[in-house]
Order: structure tokens, then C-alpha cells, then sequence
């Protein structure tokens, strides 16, 4: 049986050829945050679009300015509850910097151990929840569970797996308490990190058949060319460290990174819109944060099991579909749950749990890779170690200009759609970024005007 939306993209385009139309999508869900799209068209063309956020700025930079420098990251991890390490790992990884710290081999891995986690955790809840429905038709996943409980119930499975490790090695599932400046409070037991070694090989398997499953999904026929932005290391597959590298010849230092990218105020948003300073012609300075992005600077860093899942899925070692961002997501799951594996069945309780850490002046950068893409800080610090400047930038505000360039395109390539169907269509477009406003839209209202 079909679903309500599922008949919508059947209609006919009778209304799309309508002179005067105005579309309305009260409420975005599966994604977080507030905002709305504005859409004018007039002869067939876009005259106007605008991708505003609503959400009420909530001032996180300028509240960390006089805080001593230990009790940043647990604030600035409260500006996500999804991908609260991307805050919490990028202060530490900036402090430690302006403080002249560096952890040891065994914090650096219990450190990456935890992200793996965030990493399984959300990339699950969104592949699986919040994206897949667009796929069939469906409001949401409890149309999934009626149909396929047992999809829902591993799906659900691995999430907890990712939220069960953060829980282990960060103090808590959600806003870990157990992390801070220079490494742990308390390093977890061996026996601990051990137990996971069965549920983690479990996990490969999981995220290899929801992969395979989501493959078979009809995507829209959409590709750009993207400038791709995302984190490099040399020996490992950029996750918690590495250089700012682009597929148009950037390699840069963090400490570069606001020369060459930017943040401005648009008058129709809240938010602040990421650009390219170096942006090529037509391109109106965006640039794409983000699983795709990571894929294509950094495919040849996979495991090779993690390529194979790439190819039975039919993704080359390039993906510029967006919303094939799915099929990207599950297989950074699956070599999340690897990465988890190696790492576990090497620990050993570490000598020392954290590094001192001794106030001083300095100014230092971080920048780790969330699940949305790279998420950069930037701090000094005074004498007293307190906070002097602090930057933020993270990875749905330097989307937002991608997305709306991607909304100009499909809504172009798509005004013979339906009403119905042409908001399913924009609502899915923005979903492929899994957007975060309170760090990106809750409740979209879309209005197209055609003249």
C-alpha cells in the first residue's frame, strides 16, 4: 500500500503549472534545530531563495570569554547532545595547544575510542531514523517498525552499541563527564573496554546489512560539483586530528584555516553562513563539510573491508550524490565499528589517566571531525588561564551555503513536481545534511511563490 506520501509524488503536474503557488512545510522533523525556505519563481526560473534559520543565537563564544580554561569543554559540549565529543575533543585539543601540552599515545587512543562511538551513534540515529524514511515513502520510523520491525531493532542495537561506549569511556552517553584538558578523570578498565569486542565484530556485521539494504533505495538523479572540505591524517582515517585539505589544493595547518575560510551574517538567518574566501567562479563561496566530503579527500585511508562495503553498494571512490550521503554514513559506521575493534583489543589501562596541566598564556586551534563534517576552535588564553577570545565554527553553519546552492538546483530541475512532492523533495535535500541549527531545522516553513 502506498503511502500519503508516496500518492503526492504520484500526481500529475497540473499544479505545478499553476501561475501563483505557495508551499508550506510547517513542520521539518527529523532533524534539529528551527528554520524555513522561501522560494520565488517567475517564468520557470528562481528568482529567490532563502534557507533562514530562526533558532535565537544562543552565545556560546562570548559566555566563554573569563572562564578558566578547564571548564570549557564541558560547555561548549553542551552546545550538541548528538555530537557533544566534536565540542568537548576540538577546546580540549585547542587548549592543549595554548597551554604547550601533549597527551600520551594511550589518552590519544581512548580519546579516538570514544569518537568512534559518537561517530556510530548518530551516524546510526540519522541513516536509520531520520533519513531512511525519505526513502519509502514514510514520516517516520515507526512506519519502518510496522513494516520491518527487525531493520528498526538492529538499527537500534547498533546505536546503543556507540552510546554504550561514549557511556563506558566518557562517564555518560550524552555530555561525557569523565574527559577534560589534557586526557581523563579516570581511565575505564580494561576488562571494561574488553567486553566490547564480541558486540563490536557483532556491529561490522549490522552495519554492512543496513548498507546493503539502504543501496537499494531509489536516490534522485542529482549530482554537484562539490568543493569538499574535511580533516587529513597521514596514518589513519582523519576522525580526531589531522590537516584541513580540499580537493582544490588546500593543505593547511588549523591555524590557517580563517584565511582561508570565512563566516558571515546574511540578512534572512540567524546563523552564520560558512564561505570559501578562495571559492571558485559561480560558486558563491560554498563548500561541503561532512561524510561525502571525508569520503572523497579520503577514501584510500578506508579499510579495505570498509571499500568492499563501498562497491557493493555502487559507490566508486568519489560520491557527489548528496543523497547518497546515506549510504557514506552507514560505511563510516562500518569502519567506525573496525577502528572500535583494533582499538579495544589493544588497550591496556593507561599509567596515568590524564597529563598535568599547568595555566599560562597561549592561543591554540582545534578541529575534529563530527558526523556533519569538521567543527574548528580557536582560543587564547590569559596569564591566569582564563578565556581572552574564543571561536567556534561548526559544521552546519559552513553548509548552509552548500545546502541552499543544492535546494537552488533540485528545486529548478524539479518545478513540474506537485506541491506535495516538491516539499518532500526540499525537505529530503535538507535532510541529507542531517543539519543541526542549534548547532540547523526543526520546523521548516517552505513558501514557493510562482509568477
Amino acid at each position: 500500500m502506498k503511502s500519503p506520501r508516496s500518492k503526492a509524488q504520484a500526481k500529475t503536474d497540473t499544479a505545478a503549472k499553476t501561475s501563483a503557488r505557495t508551499i508550506k512545510v510547517d513542520a521539518l522533523a527529523r532533524v534539529e534545530g528551527e528554520g524555513a525556505l522561501y522560494v520565488r519563481v517567475k517564468d520557470d526560473a528562481i528568482q529567490e531563495i532563502k534557507f533562514r534559520i530562526f533558532e535565537p543565537p544562543r552565545f556560546f563564544e562570548a559566555l566563554l570569554r573569563g572562564r578558566i580554561f578547564w571548564e570549557v569543554p564541558d560547555i561548549t559540549a553542551r552546545i550538541c547532545g548528538i555530537c557533544p565529543l566534536a565540542y568537548l575533543m576540538g577546546a580540549s585539543h585547542a587548549l592543549e595547544e595554548a597551554l604547550g601540552i601533549t597527551v600520551t599515545k594511550p589518552i590519544r587512543d581512548l580519546r579516538r575510542l570514544a569518537y568512534c562511538g559518537e561517530w556510530i551513534e548518530s551516524h546510526v540515529l540519522h541513516a536509520a531514523m531520520l533519513h531512511a524514511p525519505d526513502f519509502l515513502g514514510l514520516d517516520d520510523a515507526l512506519q519502518i517498525a510496522k513494516k520491518n520491525p527487525e531493520v528498526v531493532e538492529k538499527a537500534l542495537q547498533l546505536k546503543k552499541l556507540g552510546n554504550d561506549i561514549l557511556d563506558v569511556v566518557g562517564g555518560r552517553a550524552v555530555h561525557p563527564v569523565n574527559m577534560k584538558v589534557g586526557g581523563f578523570y579516570k581511565a575505564p578498565r580494561k576488562t571494561d573496554i574488553a567486553a566490547f569486542a564480541d558486540r563490536l565484530a557483532w556491529g561490522i556485521e549490522a552495519s554492512r546489512e543496513l548498507a546493503k539494504l539502504f543501496a537499494t533505495f531509489k536516490f534522485p538523479d542529482y549530482e554537484f560539483d562539490y568543493t569538499c572540505v574535511a580533516l587529513r591524517h597521514p596514518d589513519e582515517y582523519a576522525i580526531t586530528e589531522g590537516r584541513i585539505v580540499s580537493n582544490r589544493g588546500r593543505d593547511l595547518p588549523l591555524n590557517e584555516f580563517l584565511k582561508h575560510f570565512g563566516e558571515e551574517h546574511v540578512a534572512h538567518s540567524m546563523a552564520l553562513h560558512g564561505f570559501d574566501r578562495n571559492a571558485p567562479e559561480g560558486y558563491g563561496g560554498a563548500y561541503l563539510v561532512g561524510p561525502n566530503a571525508r569520503y572523497n579527500l579520503n577514501y584510500a585511508q578506508l579499510t579495505p573491508l570498509a571499500k568492499e562495503l563501498a562497491k557493493e553498494c555502487g559507490l566508486g571512490p568519489i560520491c557527489n550524490n548528496p543523497y547518497k550521503s546515506i549510504l557514506v554514513r552507514m560505511i563510516e559506521t562500518l569502519y567506525a565499528c573496525e577502528e572500535a575493534l583494533r582499538l579495544v583489543k589493544a588497550y591496556e589501562e593507561p599509567d596515568v589517566a590524564a597529563v598535568d596541566v599547568q595555566p599560562r598564556a597561549g592561543e591554540g586551534f582545534g578541529c575534529t571531525e563530527a558526523p556533519r563534517g569538521i567543527c574548528f576552535h580557536h582560543y587564547r588564553l590569559d596569564g591566569d588561564g582564563r578565556v581572552s577570545f574564543a571561536r567556534i565554527v561548526p559544521p552546519t553553519a559552513q553548509n548552509q551555503k552548500q545546502i541552499e546552492r543544492d535546494l537552488r538546483e533540485v528545486v529548478q530541475a524539479n518545478l513540474s513536481m506537485s506541491d506535495e512532492a516538491l516539499k518532500w523533495r526540499c525537505e529530503q535535500t535538507i535532510r541529507n545534511y542531517d543539519p543541526c541549527i542549534s548547532c540547523a531545522t526543526h520546523f521548516l516553513d517552505l513558501k514557493v511563490e510562482r509568477t
